[in-house]
């Protein structure tokens, strides 16, 4: 594409996403909706995708545009007790290897735009959403992973391994064969069958959520800034009504010289660790990320 024709495509599709934004305010730019804006762009042009992808924004894809991820997250929680279903070996392999349902996150919220490279398998996925349920991507991801068992039942059972794989979508797919098969997997079982499932899923991890901001709560509480804090509250001792006095502070010459050994022994000890861990990480990130 020509450097002109690509300019004036960008300024159209940053007016666009503002012209949606505006009108409704409610809705909130998410990192892939430009995936999807600039599909609508290419095929029918300016006026009419503004008023497409306004539309779109306001149904299909309303849950991707909340100030949070609760609702996409709450959608990628159908993916696997779909695959259960279908498949329970395969569901017990991504179980036990942890690898969660991250992998598809850019399939759903973009509609793979963002992650398939032929235009023409792009365009032809757009218009069996346009034409479905709102929740037709995931059955559509759900079809791909069951697609591929073979390959993901060869992986080590870890999750760098297995989210690696799926991560990367071949590009040579079947894609009408996996159409059919996720039109038949949404009649078999219907999201209204399935919510309790990802319900479930989501209130696991609203769980794990609310555990993780409650002990990082108390980790702050135990910073050496908050205690001498309280330290020095507590040195201050109500007195004579509204006067106070600051307790005069112990000192021991002792006590100094061992906490600044033990300061110097453990600057000593993380310098160490910190110079094998520059060592070690770039073999083992090279491991993880090949």
């Amino acid at each position: 594409m020509p450097l002109k024709e690509r300019e004036d495509l960008q300024e159209q599709l940053i007016d666009i996403i503002l012209q949606v934004l505006a009108r409704n305010s409610q809705l909130h730019y998410y990192q892939g909706y430009h995936d999807i804006v600039v599909t609508f762009l290419l095929v029918v042009g300016g006026p009419l995708a503004t008023l497409l992808v306004d539309k779109l924004s306001t149904h299909h894809l309303r849950d991707f545009m909340d100030p949070s991820m609760d609702n996409t997250k709450h959608i990628l929680n159908y993916l696997m007790p779909i695959i259960e279903l279908v498949n329970p070996e395969l569901y017990d392999f991504m179980v036990r290897a942890e690898v969660g349902t991250i992998f598809a996150l850019s399939w759903l919220i973009t509609w793979f735009g963002h992650v398939l490279s032929d235009f023409r398998h792009v365009v032809r996925l757009y218009d069996f959403f346009l034409a479905c349920h709102p929740l037709m991507p995931i059955y559509f991801a759900a079809v791909i992973v069951l697609h591929r068992e073979a390959e993901v039942m060869e992986c080590e059972c870890d999750m760098a391994s297995v989210h690696h794989l799926l991560s990367q979508i071949p590009q040579d797919l079947p894609y009408e064969t996996l159409i059919s098969k996720a039109g038949d997997l949404f009649v078999q079982f219907p999201p209204s069958e399935l919510s309790r499932e990802a319900a479930q899923q989501h209130q696991a991890e609203r769980t794990a959520v609310s555990t993780f901001k409650d002990f990082e709560l108390a980790s702050t509480q135990q910073r050496p800034d908050m205690v001498l804090r309280r330290r020095f509250r507590d040195s201050v001792r109500p007195e004579h009504g509204n006067k106070t006095v600051l307790a005069k502070p112990r000192t021991n010459r002792l006590v100094k010289l061992a906490v600044m050994g033990l300061t110097v022994a453990l600057g000593a000890a993380a310098l160490a660790v910190v110079k094998s861990a520059l060592e070690w990480a770039p073999k083992f990130e090279l491991q993880i990320f090949p």
